[in-house]
């Protein structure tokens, strides 16, 4: 009975080391996609009040990877590039004025943009989860994955305040 106790119990244990193992190498390949923050993002439409509706353009060589990416590329993209405007969307310009606070604060947007970090209050995904099939291309080795998200912009922009990393509106009367 204690060597079949014994045997269960290791290979649980192989078992569990396997996924662990398998979630972080996923993990390393969706950092090591998100460092380059190759990703495009346009304005689809403006939700409730201080949220917009964007669509995001991740790439990645698995195409679950790009989905996961998509949430951290739409408040990337919220804060340091913003979008172009469209009939019945206005544009945005990017929350962060200067072009040298995510170099200049560095460690802050590490965390800030950890697996699971700080972000995530900022961000929802629209919809049921599910790509369109228009909205899932394969271009050369990799694919591209268009989702929408819903950011909340001005929730967004008073942390941001609130931590130092960007100037209130206020700020420059």
């Amino acid at each position: 009975m204690k060597t079949v106790v014994k045997t269960c119990s290791l290979a649980i244990l192989i078992m569990l080391g396997f996924s662990i193992t398998a979630s972080a190498q996923a993990g390393r390949k969706a950092d090591k996609d998100t460092k380059t923050w190759r990703y495009e993002i346009e304005g689809v439409g403006i939700g409730t009040q201080g949220t917009y509706l964007v669509k995001v353009w991740s790439y990645s060589k698995k195409p679950d990877v790009a989905l996961d990416q998509a949430k951290k590329n739409a408040v990337h993209g919220i804060v340091f590039k913003g979008f172009s405007g469209r009939p019945g969307m206005p544009g945005q310009r990017a929350l962060a004025s200067n072009p040298f606070v995510e170099q200049e604060r560095a460690d802050f947007f590490k965390k800030f943009f950890a697996d699971r970090g700080p972000y995530m209050k900022f961000v929802y995904e629209s919809g049921d989860g599910s790509v369109a099939a228009e909205d899932r291309m394969k271009v050369a080795k990799e694919y591209k994955i268009g989702v929408i998200v819903s950011v909340n912009v001005a929730a967004l922009r008073q942390y941001l305040e609130d931590e130092g990393v960007i100037k209130g509106l206020a700020s420059g009367f």
